[in-house]
């Protein structure tokens, strides 16, 4: 399997393990999300990072099937709710205003990593906006609510919270059906 284009991706020896050896090269789609030509397409895949933690996620659906992942680190985040009141719809950010200060950057997190998650799998990414992907908040987890543009309708998206330490934060998100996740860590 190649990568086109002149840089590999960190995790190309992982997916192309998943892909087998007569996988052709990953190419660019409509937003330039790396992605498998038919038919080898039914294998989605999606990676992030942040400071020294990595996430990889594969999984296999039907025809152009593609899911997204994020991860975040936790760190103070003192502009959190300025930067939910310019880029996150605004139930979402009166949400936030409500919330106890100590309650707000947990909440702040969920929601932007499922954001980003839906938005990687779109393949759109953050320039599709952050605004156009609305979740609520159930017990500090991100449930899809409504979405604008060709990533609606909210209902057709499965988004889920990765469980990855006390300091990290992820989401892993796609299109379709229920699925089973299995999360596999690595030190280095």
């Amino acid at each position: 399997m190649a990568w086109s284009g002149t840089v590999e991706p960190p995790f190309a020896s992982l997916l192309a393990a998943y892909a087998g050896p007569d996988a052709p090269a990953v190419v660019r789609g409509e937003h330039g999300k790396p992605l498998f030509p038919a038919p080898w397409n039914t294998l989605g895949f999606s990676w992030s990072h942040s400071r020294d933690t990595a996430l990889f996620a594969v999984g296999r659906g039907g025809a152009g099937f593609e899911l997204g992942v994020d991860v975040e680190r936790v760190r103070p985040r003192p502009k959190a709710l300025e930067l939910a009141g310019r880029f996150f719809a605004p139930d979402e950010t009166s949400m936030l205003n409500e919330l106890a200060p100590e309650a707000v950057l947990p909440a702040f997190l969920a929601l932007w990593t499922a954001k980003e998650a839906v938005l990687k799998a779109h393949g759109g990414g953050l320039s599709y906006g952050l605004h156009r992907v609305a979740f609520s908040l159930v017990d500090n987890l991100a449930r899809p609510s409504c979405f604008d543009g060709d990533v609606a309708p909210a209902s057709a998206w499965q988004v889920r919270p990765l469980s990855l330490g006390e300091d990290t934060v992820g989401a892993l998100a796609w299109r379709g059906a229920e699925r089973r996740i299995r999360v596999f860590t690595s030190p280095l």
